[in-house]
Order: structure tokens, then C-alpha cells, then sequence
């Protein structure tokens, strides 16, 4: 078996081919362009059985990668940090050059089986697109909310209300006398930044409505989960992608930050705060156990026998997180399992 290595950049391809003892057998740097895999799949004909390894498979790797995947070629992930590692490990590590980033590649490949492998994109890219899109649109919404306070709050004697909204900023504008032209220099910049908020309000909507219908594509069962809307379950998806990349509940936890890390040294057990893994994914487990503590059920139930436990109100949040990251697991387990039942 044959493993290509392949560093991508923006304008070229670096491929090295090595064989199973991690023997460099060729290279072949491969420029950026409408015929750039073409060649690519040319030049390796001549190892009939072959597998890639791209760094950066998500990143600047992910058109490459894809086309690969598409093509029926197996293809890992290797993030760069694992393939920064081996060059350092390497000898003559402080030497960084395309092939020698490439050959590293490879090498991470041929000795970590875990390596993510890639899958041709499906629904679930899709949801992540437009749950990036969503907080693109809603940073820019509050970007443009806050200007219209300030331009506001020179216009009318106090200013407006928290809770601004379109509407509100609309209904005040219209008690709006200006006097001079300066004050009517700032109406004109608030009814553009009124438009821009409907204008923005409007994506909004649109985004959740296309939301909405890629989430009904997957079949999922996420949003029964309380607390869990369409946002947070096209967040998960989107995020996660295939979750049967993740062998147990465990390494979902890890993936996902809710996992405490093992901090322990001699006869001391001890565990601390994980402030790593995926942070989005975080995030929604953490607006999950926000919304069950507060509105009661299995997830207040487990908070409060935490608390009485002698738990801080933080440590027993985190606990729950812990095991809404197991629930939302089993879920997903469950839906991928029905879904292969359903295509067979």
C-alpha cells in the first residue's frame, strides 16, 4: 500500500509517495488549476493500490480532499499540528520545505489510525454554511443595532429604550424635529441604518427558513431534545458532520470540551477544567443546560441533586453539560443507525 502525502497551498500541490515502512518513492509539486487533479490522478496510476493524506483537509485542503473523496479515493485529515509535530521530530526538523511537509504528512498518516477520514460533503456541510452564515448576519445586526442607539441618542433627548428593534426605532423616529443640520444630518444616517436593520432582519428570516429545511433533509431527532431548537440542532450537525467518526460517548465528550481533563500526579486524583475542544459545540451544550435549569424537567432535577451534593452552581452546570453531551451523542447514534436502515 502506497500513501500520498499532500501539502496544499493556494497556488500549488506539493505529493509525496511512500511506501508502508515510510520510504519517500517520488514527489511531485502540482500548480494550482482548472486541470490541477487531473494531473494529480495521472501521476498516481502507477500505484494502483494507494491511499492520500491531505493536511488541512477542512481548510485549504478541502477542494482537493473532496474531489478525491468524490472520486472513491481514501482520504485522511491531518491537521497541521500533528504534521508540525513529526517535523520537529524529524531529523534536521527546523528545515521546512513543501516536499518536506508532504513526506511528514504522510508519515502522521501511516501511523495514526484515527485520522479523521474524508467524507464527500453532504447535508450536514450545508447546515454548518448557514448557521456561519447566521452569525455573520446576527454580529453585523448588532453591529448596526448599536450605531442606531448612538445616532439616536443624539436625536432624542434621553435616547431609546433597551430592546431596540426595527419597529421602535421607527415608531421614535417619527417624533423627530430636527433643527439643525447637523440633527438632520444624523435622521438621514438613522433611517439608512433603520434600513439596513430591516434589510438584515430580513436574511435573518431567510436563513432560518432555508435552516430549517436542511435540518428536515437529515431526518433528525435532535430537536426533541428541550431546549435544543433549529439553530442549536443545525449548529450540532453542522459541526459534528458524521458522528460515527467518534467510537464512544467519551470521545464525543472530549471532541465536544464538556470532558473534564485528568490532572492527576502521584496519589493526587485530580481533574480540571477542559477550555479545549470544539467551542461552538461547547457553547451549545452550554445554552442547552441554561435552558433546562430554568425550565425544569430531568436537566433541573439533575442540577439541583448536584447542588445538594455540595457542588458550586458552575460545577453542576458543568456536570450537566457532561451528560447532555451523552444524551446528544446517543441521539445522533441513534438517527445515523435509523437512516442506514432506511437507505438499505
Amino acid at each position: 500500500m502506497i500513501l500520498i502525502g499532500i501539502d496544499p497551498h493556494k497556488s500549488s500541490h506539493t505529493a509525496v509517495a511512500v511506501d508502508a515502512s515510510g520510504h519517500q518513492l517520488a514527489k511531485r509539486r502540482f500548480v494550482v488549476n482548472a486541470g490541477t487533479f487531473r494531473q494529480l490522478m495521472a501521476w498516481c496510476e502507477q500505484w494502483p493500490e494507494r491511499r492520500f493524506a491531505v493536511e488541512g483537509a477542512g481548510g485549504l485542503g478541502r477542494s482537493l480532499a473532496q474531489q478525491l473523496a468524490a472520486a472513491g479515493e481514501h482520504v485522511v485529515d491531518v491537521p497541521s499540528t500533528l504534521s508540525a509535530r513529526a517535523r520537529m521530530l524529524a531529523t534536521g526538523g527546523n528545515r521546512k520545505t513543501d516536499e518536506a511537509d508532504a513526506r511528514h504528512v504522510a508519515h502522521v498518516a501511516l501511523f495514526r489510525p484515527d485520522l479523521r477520514q474524508v467524507t464527500p460533503e453532504d447535508q450536514t456541510t450545508i447546515l454548518r454554511l448557514l448557521t456561519e452564515r447566521r452569525e455573520d448576519l446576527v454580529h453585523e445586526r448588532t453591529r448596526v443595532l448599536n450605531r442606531l442607539h448612538g445616532v439616536l441618542r443624539d436625536l432624542l433627548p434621553g435616547g431609546v429604550a433597551t430592546g431596540l428593534s426595527a419597529d421602535k426605532a421607527a415608531a421614535a423616529m417619527k417624533s423627530i424635529r430636527p433643527v439643525t443640520a447637523t440633527d438632520n444630518c444624523r435622521r438621514d444616517i438613522a433611517r439608512d441604518l433603520l434600513a439596513d436593520l430591516r434589510r438584515l432582519d430580513r436574511l435573518v428570516k431567510d436563513n432560518e427558513v432555508q435552516m430549517r429545511e436542511a435540518l428536515a433533509a437529515t431526518r433528525t431527532t435532535l430537536t426533541h431534545l428541550p431546549g435544543l431548537g433549529t439553530v442549536l440542532a443545525a449548529k450540532v450537525l453542522g459541526h459534528v458532520g458524521d458522528v460515527s467518526r467518534f467510537p464512544t460517548e467519551h470521545h464525543f465528550a472530549s471532541y465536544t470540551g464538556s470532558a473534564p481533563l485528568d490532572a492527576s500526579s502521584g496519589n493526587n486524583v485530580r481533574h480540571r477544567l477542559n477550555t479545549g475542544g470544539n467551542r461552538a459545540l461547547n457553547s451549545v451544550l452550554h445554552t442547552i443546560a441554561i435552558c433546562q435549569i430554568r425550565d425544569g424537567g430531568r436537566g433541573q432535577d439533575y442540577y439541583l441533586r448536584k447542588i445538594a451534593e455540595g457542588k458550586t452552581p458552575s460545577e453542576a452546570r458543568r456536570a450537566l453539560k457532561r451528560r447532555l453531551s451523552n444524551v446528544v451523542y446517543r441521539i445522533m447514534k441513534r438517527d445515523h443507525r435509523n437512516q442506514l436502515t432506511h437507505a438499505a
